[in-house]
């Protein structure tokens, strides 16, 4: 069966015998050219197919468990929208105490930085449902790039914001010396944005939530 061309795979389902076996069998069995590339096609095929039959289960279980984890979210609270957003502001707000000559200035801002549309629109959510902050008192301050279109993106992020052009501060174009201003092109089309409430009281008021999450959190353990 070997010197006919056939693989181990088809001769193991003729005789039953582990294809560890058979290769130590047929080691020194010489075949001709033909069969040798017959059997190389056959193998390339069928690497070929595993493959797409690997890549099709791994996009099903990625399914599955996105689906899984989507239907765990239960409809959201206030109190849930509270916890969101002080989490929010936790990771990605202006929360540093300045201090000048020696001494903390008194005066703060709340400001939120980020690229991502639907967790900036998240973070004017809770300014204004939790913090009570009217949509007039909230403002962007849009940070681009040199590829970047500012009236595209003003457009793109004043749908995003609900907020009308009047609330948009004039753009800044920092540039990092980590990047040197060589950002791909296809990164941040439409930059990122500074959601920015001027009011000191209110910033407290925030940096008091994310003080009461972290005593919640270090009160639970690791299961």
């Amino acid at each position: 069966m070997r010197l006919q061309g056939q693989s181990y795979n088809e001769i193991n389902k003729i005789i039953k015998v582990p294809k560890s076996t058979l290769s130590g069998w047929l080691k020194d069995v010489s075949l001709s050219l033909e069969h040798k590339l017959r059997l190389h096609k056959k193998l390339g095929f069928n690497f070929i197919k595993r493959n797409k039959e690997q890549t099709i289960h791994a996009q099903k279980r990625a399914k599955d468990g996105r689906e899984e984890g989507k239907k765990e979210i239960k409809d959201l609270s206030d109190e849930d929208l509270c916890i969101i957003g002080a989490a929010l502001y936790w990771a990605e707000g202006y929360k540093r105490l300045q201090v000048r000559n020696g001494r903390e200035i008194t005066g703060h801002i709340i400001g939120f930085t980020n690229s991502d549309p639907e967790m900036v629109a998240t973070f004017i959510l809770f300014l204004n449902r939790i913090i009570n902050i009217p949509k007039e008192k909230i403002f962007i301050e849009m940070r681009l790039f040199k590829h970047n279109d500012p009236e595209e993106a003003i457009e793109y992020w004043m749908k995003v914001t609900h907020l009308s052009r009047l609330q948009f501060k004039k753009p800044s174009y920092p540039v990092s010396s980590a990047s040197k201003g060589k950002r791909p092109k296809n990164r941040l089309p439409y930059g990122t944005v500074r959601v920015i409430v001027s009011s000191t009281k209110l910033f407290h008021r925030v940096l008091g939530l994310i003080d009461g999450l972290k005593e919640k959190l270090a009160s639970m353990t690791v299961c």
